[in-house]
């Protein structure tokens, strides 16, 4: 029996050019697990509105982010891989990479697995905190392969590591490290925003989340598939850590997409609050994404930084994500061997 570790993330268009990137927008977009609406008016919506105009200034984000061996985000990714291959491989267990949206390709990958005799997969979905749009269609993109395939090897996925120790061990340590060095007086958690709708289509119970007030709070099976709980519990568990007061930290949402209600408070407005409420060094992590890429290092990075500076504040420092640090590695290999 030979198992396979199968590292799963978003992916990023081939090169910065306008085709490349309107290209994967459309792969990305047309995904129902991200825009959960009817095919053809997904289609209409997509390739009658967005794709004629979004890939011209999405290809200008990637091309200020865009390193000599690709994106941030898969340059990282792969490193990840390359640090863990030693640790988590040998005689009868090999790690593989995969992207849900370009290259590599989960069906390319999964047939290499097959064609290498992998007969056990163990799936580690990049992202420590579950939605439909990010572990949703990674397991089901997964899924659909397999069956293309007609191979039915065994399979287990590794469970969101939102509140694993040693997840909030690492991001303590990295965010630790950051702030050491920086001027700062608040520290903002800038996670991935997501619409309401999809923590109410994945809620098990079909009656918990954004039903109630204090939801989040209120236990319940469904937050085992909840984002926003489960951003809530990695920052009360990061600030417990540190030792943080209530007024030293705050929550928020970024990259919105449309019209519909997505989670709030959006970073942008909340951004602006914290400054007309005097705060003039402001700090921010993004704990949604494991490896930095264009929504960090550009939107947050450098649009939201000279917005903050613009507004009258004085420094701004972006906390890298875990990428490849030794501390997330070890943690993440742990992750895989032994979830909490």
């Amino acid at each position: 029996m030979k198992k396979g570790i199968l590292l799963l993330n978003l992916g990023s268009p081939d090169s910065p050019s306008v085709p490349d990137v309107r290209r994967y927008l459309a792969q990305f977009l047309m995904d129902p697990c991200v825009i959960d609406i009817p095919w053809l008016l997904r289609f209409l919506v997509i390739y009658g509105f967005v794709l004629p105009k979004r890939p011209q200034e999405t290809a200008k984000g990637y091309s200020k982010v865009w390193t000599a061996d690709g994106s941030p985000l898969l340059v990282y990714s792969r490193a990840l891989h390359e640090a863990l291959t030693p640790v988590l491989s040998d005689e009868t267990t090999a790690l593989y990479l995969a992207m849900r949206y370009g290259q590599p390709a989960i069906p390319d990958v999964l047939r290499q697995m097959r064609d290498d005799g992998v007969t056990e997969i163990v799936t580690v979905p990049l992202y420590p905190h579950y939605a439909m749009s990010s572990t949703g269609t990674a397991i089901a993109e997964c899924e659909k392969s397999l069956a293309r395939l007609g191979w039915h090897p065994t399979v287990r996925t590794v469970a969101p590591f939102y509140g694993h120790p040693k997840y909030i061990e690492a991001l303590v340590s990295r965010i630790s490290k950051s702030l050491a060095t920086a001027n700062w007086e608040h520290l903002l958690f800038s996670y991935h925003g997501l619409p309401e709708r999809h923590l109410k289509k994945t809620d098990p119970t079909g009656s918990h989340c954004m039903r109630e007030s204090g939801c989040c709070g209120a236990p319940s099976a469904a937050h085992a598939t909840c984002y926003r709980h489960q951003v809530f519990e990695t920052t009360r568990l990061v600030a417990e850590a540190m030792g943080l007061r209530p007024d030293q930290y705050s929550v928020s949402f970024q990259s919105r997409l449309g019209r519909d209600k997505w989670l709030e408070p959006f970073t942008d407005p909340h951004v602006e609050m914290l400054s007309q409420r005097g705060i003039k060094h402001l700090a921010v992590v993004c704990p949604a994404f494991v490896a930095d890429c264009l929504e960090t290092i550009e939107e947050i990075g450098e649009v939201t930084c000279e917005k903050f500076l613009h507004l009258g504040g004085e420094t701004f420092t972006l906390v890298p994500c875990l990428n490849v640090d030794p501390e997330w590695v070890a943690a993440l290999a742990e992750i895989i061997a032994r979830p909490k």
